[in-house]
């Protein structure tokens, strides 16, 4: 029988040294390529701090407060696959890869205690949790560490997007993106959201790069490739949120350049209708891939979802929501959008959370709730409206907030899986008011000093 332990002595005693380690080549990144004077210098080793904190943390959570859950699942995955190495290093490779039957003799003492061998998805992030605590001596708060690392390029990456495009927002950009509580503390662990978030990052900064910034380098044609394949096999959602959101950036960002204004209006109303049916296409006819997630299935999915956490949470007080009756017809569906969008960004309520947990969820939704209300209460609805409509960058980032807070919102009825599933939407919400608040604002005004804005 496999032995396994979550959290060890050797965790205890690996994890300062760790932790020294990242911060050494940390460090000597920061110091070489952004020297005393760059704007970014001051924000990249307390951005890096934040996600190790945030990776530590969880992993307490999940050990002491849980008593066990998905991060907890995806490391005894890697755990197992460790345990063929001592036997044979291609046996260890073949079971990273997943390349053998689940029923193959040869590995079937490894494969049959692992529920998830081989699904796409779960089993990439066990893989990647099998090379991290190879690493780290099959540690769990290490193995962590070197994930929020990872997390960190990504989130970074995200930051540079938006810092190069507006260098005197720096600060509010960086709050937005690095310093948000539950992005640093869900998106930092051994998780599909880690993995997702750094992807996502790298994803968006080498599309910008690449088409807007004429940048046709290898790099970034790979790191697109790359960035799109991790998202599509962990979470395809997310895939189908972010394209339409980023073609439709990257598409005016470039015909906003001809300057004949009939021209451009031609093209672009050309070229959306364009990208609207090449979508649309796809997404009706790849449902072996979108599985779920197809058109068919969606509405199917949410359903069973719902009855299933209302089953199982009935005696989970304080974390479970409803959107009330819901007829699970495509038009049924779209009538939920509003209350969707609202249970994603400003839920649970303060007066919802009876969990500690949840009560500090609660409390990050009320802030982003009064950021929202003093936006439009200081820079007015219809200025609002106006700089959706003019601003490439706020489309993309409120097109892609509100596409993924919906899809969330809508399938997931509880409040501590919420909290995880919508963390790649957060930062960009948080965007969208930053943009649209300083294109308005008067000199000195701030969004929010507390939050560093």
């Amino acid at each position: 029988m496999f032995e396994f332990e979550r959290i060890t002595l050797l965790d205890y005693l690996l994890t300062p040294f760790v932790v020294g380690l990242i911060y050494f080549f940390g460090k000597r990144f920061r110091d070489r390529y952004y020297p005393f004077g760059h704007p970014y210098r001051r924000f990249f080793l307390p951005a890096l701090t934040f996600k190790m904190i945030g990776a530590i943390v969880i992993c307490l959570i999940y050990v002491y407060y849980y008593n066990g859950g998905d991060t907890i699942n995806y490391f005894y995955h890697a755990r197992v696959i460790n345990s063929s190495f001592d036997e044979s290093p291609v046996k260890w490779f073949n079971l990273l890869l997943a390349i053998p039957n689940r029923y193959d003799p040869e590995y079937f003492e490894y494969t049959s205690l692992m529920e998830w061998y081989g699904i796409s998805g779960a089993y990439t992030v066990s893989q990647i949790a099998a090379v991290t605590s190879l690493l780290t001596l099959n540690t769990f708060i290490p193995a962590a560490l070197l994930f929020s690392v990872l997390s960190f390029t990504g989130v970074w990456a995200l930051f540079r997007t938006f810092a190069e495009q507006f260098p005197k927002l720096i600060e509010p950009i960086a709050t937005a993106t690095l310093f948000i509580p539950s992005v640093a503390l869900w998106g930092s662990g051994i998780f599909k959201d880690t993995l997702c978030m750094f992807s996502l990052g790298w994803l968006c900064y080498a599309t910008i790069q690449f088409f807007v910034y004429g940048n046709r380098s290898f790099r970034n044609i790979t790191q697109i490739l790359i960035h799109t394949l991790i998202l599509a096999t962990i979470k395809i959602y997310i895939i189908i949120c972010i394209v339409p959101a980023l073609s439709g950036w990257v598409l005016f960002k470039n015909t906003s350049r001809i300057k004949n204004k009939g021209l451009s209006n031609l093209v672009t109303v050309a070229a959306l209708f364009l990208s609207i049916g090449v979508f649309g296409f796809l997404f009706t006819q790849l449902e072996d891939i979108l599985g779920k997630y197809s058109l068919d299935n969606i509405q199917k999915t949410s359903k069973v979802t719902r009855e299933w956490i209302s089953y199982s949470s009935k005696k989970d007080d304080g974390s479970t929501y409803d959107l009330g009756d819901l007829d699970y017809s495509i038009f049924g569906v779209i009538s939920k959008v509003p209350q969707a969008i609202n249970v994603t960004f400003f839920r649970p309520y303060l007066w919802e959370a009876k969990k500690l947990i949840v009560f500090l969820s609660a409390i990050e939704s009320f802030a982003l709730l009064l950021l929202t209300i003093k936006t439009l209460s200081v820079i007015g609805v219809k200025r609002f409206l106006q700089t959706v409509t003019t601003n490439y960058t706020v489309q993309f980032t409120l097109i892609f907030s509100l596409i993924f807070a919906f899809s969330v919102g809508i399938s997931s009825f509880n409040f501590g899986a919420l909290s995880r599933y919508k963390i790649p939407c957060i930062p960009f919400f948080l965007l969208t008011l930053i943009l649209v608040f300083y294109a308005h604002a008067q000199p000195g005004q701030r969004l929010a000093k507390s939050l560093r804005l």
